[in-house]
């Protein structure tokens, strides 16, 4: 009984209100929105009873929503358009499409009274700017599309956000957005939050807002900050855009923070463990590790050996035998290489590397298989100013210094002795391993001549030579083939001589004696007055011999008699002369 009274009273409410509501229906007129029952849908028409005199029909496609169909059934409330009525008929006008309209205008006014943005969707492109759907068209110009200026507005295209009503004019139906003031007043609202916190050393998240050759800068809300390319990686990054791309979401550390002029240091790779801080316990100088080739340099080559660790080949380090004059000859980027470490300097991020060191060393062998004073034959590979280098195997030349060609012959270039091309056969004088250099000799063949000179020519012998050349303190004479030795300018004569070439020509025969003689600097003096004092002391000891032997006179008997044998009488004097 108290279950029917119940029922009985929701009814009569229910009764009330569509009675109160078929009243205000029946007054209204042309041009207001009312609300309205669905009673039926049919054949793509939509019946409305709005409580007039008779019902509205109105097309389904009026009631979807925007990119999809309508969820309506009957019995739903609907707010329609009422356009009016036929008299005649008494057929009810109504539209969902001008009910929808007359509330984006009550919306849009309300926004541009408030000043609060309304939502929309860029939908395409018109001159000087987009076209939005906010409810209504609406245009947005260029210059409000982005806080910076564009010059690309079709990215924008397809985009929804939140525009500021700039101005509109129902009766037109004109309306002009701005996306601009709605992010400048977003990004002021973040900069505020952002600049609360920031501090150097806050790990922040932010986007990629740019990227250029030298980095790319962050938008941490409100605030951009600059991520260094030399802040992305531990490891090698030729450009930031092989670390990041625009729109990425990357943790950041806050390295530097200039509140004055609200400029911000970002690094990334500092939130990371830094690799170099365990790498002389990783590689150990001599070990074996293998890695990638990840840039080639005049100098040598770049290789990868973990995340963030790199190592240089140098080009010297590249090869035992061969001259690298590039890197590229040898090795190409992304190569895979096995390398011995040479040296770790963890300080200054240094790793030194070799790629030869994995192989035999052939000068080790060359050592053995040559040693010194063992007879090889090569060929002239090249000539220089200092000497030849001739081919003693495949790849490994050794050098014949100017000063190992011949013990007597003045070289004064090696082209003048060889060319290239020509064999030689040479002396192994040395084999340097350490400095990957062999020396050869040529004259070392035969037998120094200055070893048995003092054999051959002792000191006092007498030399009949011809002058070779002349100089001021001195004129050289060839004793024997490719050995000369100088009369100094104080042994040339008894006599003083100044000027050696104003008594001495090139080519001139003269006598001299041997004086010296110094192996070691193979060096020969000689002298024109030993050879005068020579031949006096043998004419000496020829007339004392001649006279009988030296006991019969003294040694003032044989001067004084020399003597009168040069000094010339002094003639007497006329009588009429004065003394």
């Amino acid at each position: 009984m108290m279950i029917a009274t119940d029922d009985s009273s929701l009814m009569e409410d229910d009764f009330a209100k569509l009675f109160e509501e078929s009243e205000r229906n029946k007054s209204v007129s042309p041009g207001e929105v009312v609300k309205g029952e669905v009673v039926e849908i049919s054949n793509g028409l939509v019946t409305v009873d709005i409580g007039y005199k008779s019902e509205g029909q109105i097309p389904l496609q009026e009631f979807n929503n925007r990119g999809g169909e309508a969820a309506l059934h009957v019995g739903d409330l609907v707010e329609v358009y009422f356009e009016g009525s036929d008299p005649e008929t008494g057929t009810v006008s109504l539209s969902r499409i001008r009910a929808e309209q007359v509330q984006v205008w009550g919306e849009v006014e309300r926004a541009f009274d408030a000043g609060e943005p309304i939502e929309g969707l860029i939908v395409g492109k018109v001159k000087g700017g987009l076209k939005v759907d906010v409810g209504v068209a609406a245009f947005l110009p260029g210059s409000h599309a982005d806080i910076r200026p564009t010059r690309s507005l079709e990215r924008f295209i397809g985009q929804r956000g939140r525009f500021a009503v700039l101005k509109f004019n129902r009766s037109r139906g004109n309306v002009v957005v701005s996306r601009r003031i709605v992010l400048e007043k977003e990004r002021d609202l973040l900069k505020e939050e952002t600049l609360r916190v920031l501090e150097e050393g806050i790990i922040l998240e932010g986007a990629i807002k740019n990227i250029t050759d030298y980095g790319a800068f962050v938008d941490l809300g409100g605030i951009d900050g600059l991520l260094h390319v030399t802040d992305m990686s531990w490891g090698r990054i030729a450009h930031p855009s092989e670390a990041v791309k625009v729109g990425d979401m990357v943790r950041v550390v806050v390295l530097k923070y200039d509140a004055s002029r609200e400029r911000v240091s970002l690094g990334m790779k500092q939130i990371m463990p830094d690799p170099w801080s365990t790498v002389d316990q990783q590689y150990a100088p001599g070990s074996r590790i293998s890695g990638k080739v990840v840039s080639l340099t005049d100098y040598g080559a770049f290789v990868e050996l973990e995340r963030g660790v790199e190592g240089l080949i140098h080009v010297s380090e590249m090869s035992w035998t061969k001259r690298v004059t590039h890197p590229s000859k040898i090795l190409e980027v992304g190569a895979d290489v096995e390398v011995q470490v040479l040296d770790v300097d963890p300080t200054n991020r240094r790793i030194s590397l070799g790629l030869k060191q994995v192989e035999p060393n052939p000068w080790e062998r060359v050592r053995g298989e040559r040693p010194v004073g063992s007879r090889i034959k090569g060929v002239v590979k090249s000539i220089t100013d200092f000497g030849v280098f001739v081919e003693v195997e495949e790849g490994i030349d050794g050098l014949i210094h100017v000063s190992d060609i011949s013990w007597t012959r003045k070289v004064r270039h090696p082209s003048e002795v060889y060319k290239k091309g020509e064999e030689v056969e040479a002396i192994v004088l040395g084999v340097d391993v350490a400095n990957e250099r062999i020396s050869l000799g040529v004259k070392q063949l035969g037998e120094d001549p200055w070893e048995s000179l003092e054999q051959r020519q002792p000191v006092g012998t007498r030399i009949h030579g011809h002058i070779t050349s002349v100089t001021d303190f001195g004129v050289f004479v060839k004793i024997e083939e490719g050995i000369e030795g100088l009369i100094h300018v104080s042994q040339l004569s008894n006599d003083r001589i100044d000027r050696p070439g104003d008594h001495y020509v090139v080519g001139a025969e003269i006598e001299c004696e041997i004086t010296t003689i110094d192996l070691r600097e193979k060096k020969i003096g000689l002298s024109v007055k030993a050879l005068r004092h020579s031949e006096e002391r043998a004419e000496m000891d020829a007339y004392i011999k001649r006279e009988g032997g030296a006991g019969r006179f003294s040694l003032g008997d044989l001067v004084g008699e020399k003597f009168q044998q040069v000094v010339v009488p002094t003639p007497e004097k006329d009588d009429g002369e004065e003394s």
